[in-house]
């Protein structure tokens, strides 16, 4: 099977409107079943390596990034499973900061092609498996063959039910939770952190950002009911300063001036994460050292998160796409960022609260440039024009069909000291990178998965 058949494979098996995560609840009789029988098949491959499981609202692909650079600059080989993706799927599943090969993807792919088959086989009454069970269960098995030491897993949708909850990590880490998926992971922070702290298992060790008071009570539960050692940030560790220089402190363990190469206060929060996870990680052998930490941190990158992508002006990308991130967006901007006017380029999923993401960003704004076709399940513009005329009624907005139409009208705007930040999700970050030449799609990807 070459890459474009296994896309073509993998279309046929996508849901949540052609997406890669599919509802977990659409299947919840069958919970994990599906998985943990591919992996079984194939030797359970997710085993051959330590691993560290991340789930959480916000934060959690920065804080695998984040942890990923300290481990690789321990010399350790990482692997390391994220999702969504901005420019090819393939970057959902890395080992040493490199996309797996296309050509290792589709031999992958058609040997879980035949493992499916026999599912099906076997096991009737549970379906196919999903596009998001089978590229995970790709990624767990490209780590083992490719010989890494660590995998760094970061969750799709939830925790509980989602497909990398088959593993059994050495140490688990929560980000901050808040609301997000409300329609699938509930309406409370209590249900939604229920779902998350689902990936608490018994006996290992579980680290947590400082949550909300609902949410930090239903982890400490279920950490206690698991005899699962809980460290819970802002209790048993601290971090305090900006991104350019903070100090972190936890039980017979501080380190002072440290820097992350991932702007904004809250990626000081998900550093603090990332670290609190080392000394688990070293009772289990894998030990950093303290320069290793500290070049990790320094030089750690993710795109598509605050990321600048040219200057004079300003043209910031972020995939901010819920009310927690919308705040915490606007807060790293006015944190980071100094500007004459600010020009939003903004697109959102129609299924996320638009109006609080737009009350969110509508401050700083002087004007926003709404994009409504730059995913298939984008909002439509008459929704975002009508949240924003709710918010800034005072500041105009224009309408476009792409996010390079868009990125172009508010460059034509644009002073050499100006601001343009787009956002509204990973998508749109993406197609900014595009549209400024930093980055290229797959052709191939478009025509199969959107075309």
């Amino acid at each position: 099977m070459d890459y474009v058949a296994a896309l073509r494979f993998l279309r046929d098996r996508a849901g949540y409107d052609r997406g890669f995560v599919a509802n977990p609840f659409a299947d919840e009789g069958i919970g994990l079943a599906r998985t943990a029988w591919l992996c079984a098949v194939l030797g359970d491959p997710q085993q051959r390596y330590r691993s560290v499981h991340i789930a959480g609202t916000k934060g959690k692909g920065s804080t695998a990034a984040l942890l990923t650079a300290m481990l690789r600059a321990a010399g350790y080989r990482v692997g390391l499973y994220t999702s969504p993706h901005l420019h090819t799927l393939r970057e959902r599943v890395q080992i040493d900061g490199q996309p797996i090969a296309p050509e290792t993807f589709g031999q992958l792919m058609a040997e879980l092609a035949e493992v499916d088959a026999r599912l099906q086989r076997a096991h009737p009454e549970w379906g196919a498996a999903t596009a998001f069970e089978l590229v995970t269960v790709l990624a767990f098995l490209a780590f083992a063959r490719a010989g890494v030491d660590v995998g760094v897993i970061e969750v799709g949708l939830g925790g509980r039910l989602d497909a990398t909850n088959v593993i059994l990590p050495d140490v688990a880490a929560i980000t901050r939770i808040g609301y997000d998926h409300m329609a699938i992971l509930g309406s409370t922070l209590a249900a939604i952190a229920r779902e998350k702290a689902g990936i608490i298992k018994p006996g290992r060790p579980v680290v947590s950002a400082p949550q909300e008071p609902e949410a930090a009570a239903v982890i400490e539960a279920v950490a206690r009911e698991h005899g699962a050692p809980l460290w819970l940030g802002g209790r048993d560790w601290h971090v305090a300063g900006n991104w350019e220089q903070f100090t972190f402190r936890a039980p017979r363990w501080e380190l002072s001036g440290l820097c992350s190469n991932l702007r904004g206060h809250h990626q000081v929060e998900n550093a603090g994460v990332a670290l609190a996870t080392l000394p688990w990680l070293a009772e289990r052998g894998v030990t950093v050292s303290e320069p290793a930490i500290r070049q990790g941190l320094a030089t750690a990158q993710w795109p598509g998160r605050l990321e600048v992508l040219r200057e004079r002006p300003l043209v910031v990308a972020d995939g901010a796409h819920n009310r927690e991130s919308a705040k915490r967006l606007a807060g790293a901007v006015r944190e980071c960022f100094r500007w004459a006017r600010l020009w939003l380029v903004l697109g959102v999923m129609r299924d996320k609260e638009i109006e609080r993401i737009v009350a969110a960003l509508a401050p700083l704004a002087d004007a926003v440039f709404v994009v409504e076709r730059f995913a298939p399940r984008a909002a439509a513009a008459e929704r975002l024009v009508a949240a924003w005329q709710g918010a800034a009624p005072e500041k105009p907005a224009w309408t476009f069909q792409s996010v390079a139409a868009a990125l172009a009208a508010a460059l034509d705007q644009a002073g050499p000291d100006d601001l343009v930040l787009v956002t509204g999700s990973l998508a749109m970050a993406a197609g900014a990178r595009e549209a400024l030449g930093l980055a290229v799609s797959d052709p191939r990807e478009h025509e199969v998965l959107l075309g």
